[in-house]
């Protein structure tokens, strides 16, 4: 598509292909069309004929005729130079831009000369000179290379790089595109967008077909599934048995059943092996616990942590560990699962990947996650892996949100003891460890004296704490209160805690705020979630508060951020879109999702 010479050019922008081009807006029109009806204090291109200059150290003073409004008109340049000198010289006939001010005389002050008349300048904001693209964008920009889109959306492309004086004049008055310009490059955006995640996308044959039979699994376990599991294991059934390698996020709020889909899932692959890697030991322990529960005894299970004797793994069907699997040998196995997939970085799940590859193979992938992400977004990145959604839950949580401040601490005291003689926990969250200058909550060091002289069995830790797992599970066993940060978001189930506080709420995501209360209730039991902040009205919390839904959640973050860590992964660009409002816009991603399927199906794309 691009020369050589331009491709260099435009690889300085990250423009790799004719859409992206597009996407290099205008950031301003100048308009050089001769005024054809005078506005006074107001900018005018007028026709002038220099009748006299007088210049002195501080101005330059011209008397013109202006042929546009039959009057004379004073011309005055407080900073000017020998270039205004030379070019307003007596009987000098110019075409000048400024605003015409009507005082004692008519009066224009510091104008520009208009070098060509009837015309559009284009100003672009970019590290290239304006004039080398605007020279390329003209060259490329045609309604031929736009054939790609449809005919409307390329014709308002075309426009926006092409105007005419009303579609400027338009703008100017507006100060910003006209709603048909602005869907057009929506539009434009997402499909640039979406052709080039599935440019990336690449499909890899599996080892094998997985597709043993569930049914009797599936009876013999002593609770019955949700529609949403039953759905999601159909989807699951599909993907496994195909010659195709499977790519699908599982995804699931707080307390939804994942774990029983991944037993599920390591049962389809039996007798074929299968690896699950979770992101810390507390949570690969706890499924282990349920693979030993649920699973049959005659599949071999065993957990890999760093504290794990190295043995030889081959001897079994269902291996469960943490980031300790990527420094193991591991069996040659033809399903890889992982959990909270976000925790990993992209390297780590790809690391494992390869782990299980041949040379134009790879076992089939399943991911898991608990941090559902809005709609629309599930709708974008649908183009590049599948999803699967876990709305419903084996019980209705029963957890009530209150927004607390510092008059409420004796209210939440006794509410704390009559959960402790209840046998049930509590969870209180502080925003830091330390004492820190730059927030004003009380950390979690300073927080302890008071917490361990009021009540008994109380546990503390935080992200830096090496022996913060151990610590996990002494409180889940014996704790009354747990002093933490906020790395007991996700994983860990304590089936007796029924009350959270986050300290300094308003600092937190959305999407954290869900992951922390989900922590609480995990068993049916009543949950209690306070949010205490020292902001007195924050709509933010106001809506968190009034719903457990975690897609609903999902929807109010997206909302109340700017984008952000919707979803990590490696198909997750984590690109912004410039024009794309994800809160509001599903109809255009329908829209273009809908366009691309029918130019696929005509193998355009």
């Amino acid at each position: 598509m691009f020369e050589v010479s331009d491709k260099q050019l435009l690889s300085k922008l990250k423009v790799s292909n004719i859409l992206d081009l597009t996407l290099i807006v205008p950031s301003a029109y100048e308009n050089n069309y001769l005024t054809s009806s005078i506005v006074y204090d107001n900018i005018n291109n007028i026709n002038i004929t220099v009748k006299s200059t007088q210049k002195n150290p501080k101005f330059l003073k011209i008397l013109a005729e202006c042929n546009s409004c039959n009057q004379t008109i004073e011309i005055l340049f407080f900073s000017y130079t020998s270039y205004h000198v030379k070019s307003f010289f007596q009987g000098a006939k110019l075409y000048i831009k400024g605003r015409l001010q009507r005082k004692f005389t008519l009066t224009m002050i510091q104008p520009k000369i208009i070098k060509n008349i009837d015309t559009i300048e284009i100003k672009y904001k970019t590290p290239l000179q304006n004039a080398l693209i605007s020279r390329i964008i003209k060259k490329y920009i045609t309604l031929k290379n736009l054939e790609q889109l449809p005919q409307n959306i390329a014709q308002s492309i075309y426009n926006i790089h092409n105007p005419t004086l009303d579609f400027v004049l338009e703008y100017q008055k507006n100060s910003s595109f006209n709603k048909n310009s602005i869907y057009a490059l929506k539009y434009t955006e997402l499909l640039n967008y979406l052709t080039t995640l599935h440019s990336k996308k690449t499909e890899y044959s599996s080892k094998t077909r997985l597709n043993s039979g569930i049914d009797k699994f599936i009876s013999s376990l002593p609770f019955n599934l949700t529609q949403d599991q039953l759905d999601t294991l159909d989807d699951i059934k599909i993907d496994l048995d195909s010659n195709i390698s499977a790519k699908r996020v599982i995804m699931g709020d707080v307390g939804s059943g994942k774990t029983i889909l991944i037993l599920a899932s390591a049962m389809i692959a039996y007798p074929h092996k299968s690896i699950l890697m979770a992101p810390t030991t507390i949570l690969a322990n706890q499924i282990y616990s349920e693979a030993i529960k649920y699973l049959p005894s005659s599949m071999k299970i065993t957990i890999v942590t760093n504290h794990s004797k190295k043995e030889d793994l081959n001897q079994y069907d269902f291996v469960i560990g943490t980031h300790a699997l990527l420094y193991r040998e591991l069996p040659h196995f033809e399903l890889l699962m992982i959990d909270e997939q976000h925790r990993f970085g992209t390297k780590q799940r790809q690391a494992l990947q390869l782990l299980g590859a041949t040379k134009a193979k790879r076992p089939h992938f399943l991911q898991f996650t608990a941090t559902p992400i809005p709609r629309t977004m599930a709708m974008i990145e649908s183009s590049f892996v599948k999803f699967s959604f876990l709305r419903q839950t084996p019980f209705v949580k029963d957890i009530d949100t209150k927004i607390i401040h510092k008059e409420d601490f004796t209210d939440l005291i006794e509410h704390i003891k009559t959960q402790i003689s209840k046998n049930h926990q509590t969870i209180i969250v502080y925003p830091l460890v330390k004492q820190s200058q730059s927030i004003n909550y009380q950390s979690l060091i300073e927080a302890r004296e008071y917490w361990e002289s009021n009540f008994d069995k109380v546990y503390i830790t935080h992200g830096k704490d090496k022996e913060k797992e151990h610590i996990l599970e002494e409180f889940k066993n014996s704790g009354n209160i747990l002093l933490s940060t906020t790395v007991i978001e996700v994983g860990i189930s304590l089936p007796k805690l029924t009350t959270i506080v986050i300290v300094g709420a308003e600092r937190l995501g959305l999407a954290s705020l869900h992951q922390l209360r989900g922590r609480v209730s995990r068993n049916g039991l009543k949950g209690y979630c306070y949010l205490f902040s020292k902001t007195n009205n924050s709509k933010r919390l106001d809506d968190f508060s009034r719903t457990t839904n975690g897609f609903e959640i999902a929807e109010l973050d997206l909302k109340y951020r700017e984008g952000g860590d919707l979803l990590s992964g490696d198909y997750q660009s984590g690109k912004q879109f410039s024009w794309i409002d994800l809160s509001s816009d599903e109809e255009i991603i329908n829209k273009v999702k809908l366009y691309i399927s029918s130019k696929a199906y005509l193998g355009l794309y």
